[in-house]
């Protein structure tokens, strides 16, 4: 584990902090149950408000790293948290008619967290360790969200759905707070771009620049597409095969699961693997998770579904962040996890609308195009990656060679 020596200390605890935000960020889980039981909405009505919640998700996740450029990735991740918390802390004494506007302010500033916070990481760390830096936040994220909603049943059941708001609003402040005294002021959190400045170049004219960040980009929209079927249609599926709320509980413990035991070992083992390569292999491991489904109905294939599922989430994930970030200019740092972040979120709105109907027009069809999709993706960034090998003097961190030191 010396490879994890290089990540800083400030990245650590950055994840600490994360990690206790992510015990009590479960409000996600259980907001549609809140809606249409305490609070009396109908089921589409509900669904409208998660909806437009999802909406708002996405475009904090596509603007966060605008502002982290433009004003400092340290001043908007704490804005954001201070806003998100006292939105989720004030939302149960408000009255339904603003829930309209207060969940979807509070996802949109949840969006704009998570942009900020990749933002932050990628400048705090140099070149050739941010895979596992990435790796350390997301392997804490991750148990912290597989505490959270086991606990976050208990608090509804013995006290009530508005505790879960009240947790989840000081958890959020908590990471503001956190944040302010763990990373530093200057440094790592000033702004690429000086507010009143000049970006010396668009972003576009920098994407256009890097055709293999938009490959990229592209294949991380369509398997998000394809990923976050597990969370919809999925367990639609299961209840028709006759398995129960309880066997999709336990699925999603097994991906958890493998995700705590594997995210660090795997990020420090393939940290010199081309990053190209390593995401591809593991697009297509979640198009075969999904084709696994085809060899019949049962605990068995699921399960092996969702193993699949979680190695292919461990290759591309992290891998995926750290890859836009070494891409990014140093004054668009920002902008370009903002892409990403953004990208990897489009299932939020679109998985779940695009699935359902397929399931419901033609059941059949829905895994074996879940399956193509996912293959289709990472083969092509597996094809972007061996051109970018073959290609003299490309940058060590495209074909995997180790990346020089950065000192400062």
């Amino acid at each position: 584990m010396h490879a994890f020596k290089d990540v800083p200390r400030a990245v650590w605890l950055l994840a600490g902090g994360g990690f206790v935000n992510a015990v009590v960020s479960f409000t996600f889980v259980f907001v549609f149950v809140y809606l249409t039981g305490p609070r009396g909405l109908g089921v589409a009505e509900a669904g409208l408000v998660v909806g437009i919640g999802g909406v708002g998700l996405v475009a904090g996740n596509f603007t966060g790293g605008w502002y982290g450029d433009r004003f400092g990735h340290r001043r908007v991740l704490l804005t954001a948290s201070a806003l998100a918390g006292a939105v989720l802390l004030c939302l149960p004494v408000l009255p339904t008619a603003l829930l309209y506007i207060a969940l979807p302010l509070a996802e949109y500033a949840s969006g704009v967290i998570r942009a900020a916070n990749s933002a932050l990481v990628a400048v705090t760390v140099p070149e050739g360790s941010r895979r596992q830096a990435f790796a350390v936040i997301r392997c804490l994220a991750n148990g912290g969200f597989t505490v959270g909603p086991p606990l976050g049943a208990l608090v509804a059941t013995w006290l009530s759905y508005d505790w879960l708001f009240v947790a989840d609003g000081v958890g959020t402040l908590f990471l503001a707070f956190w944040t302010a005294r763990v990373v530093p002021a200057r440094g790592a959190g000033r702004a690429a771009v000086p507010y009143g400045g000049r970006d010396r170049g668009g972003v576009w004219r920098e994407l256009r620049a890097r055709p293999a960040v938009l490959v990229l980009l592209a294949a991380i929209v369509v398997i998000d597409i394809v990923y976050r079927q597990q969370y919809s249609t999925f367990p639609v599926y299961l209840a028709d095969q006759g398995l129960d709320t309880r066997a999709y509980g336990l699925l999603i413990a097994v991906n958890g699961g493998v995700i705590l035991l594997l995210e660090l070992p795997v990020a420090l083992a393939l940290r010199r693997r081309s990053p190209l390569r390593v995401i591809g292999s593991g697009l297509l491991l979640v198009g075969t998770g999904y084709a696994a489904l085809l060899l019949g109905a049962g605990i068995a294939t699921a399960v092996a579904m969702m193993v699949l599922l979680s190695l292919g989430e461990i290759l591309y994930k992290t891998t995926a962040t750290a890859y836009v970030a070494d891409e990014a200019p140093e004054h668009a740092v920002g902008r370009f996890q903002s892409l990403y972040a953004g990208a990897s979120v489009t299932g939020v709105v679109l998985a779940a609308p695009l699935g359902g109907a397929l399931y419901a027009a033609a059941p059949g069809l829905l895994w074996p195009v879940c399956a193509v999709l996912g293959a289709a993706a990472g083969a092509t960034v597996l094809a972007t990656g061996a051109r970018a090998v073959r290609e003299p003097g490309r940058p060590a961190h495209e074909t995997g060679s180790p990346a020089p030191a950065v000192v400062g």
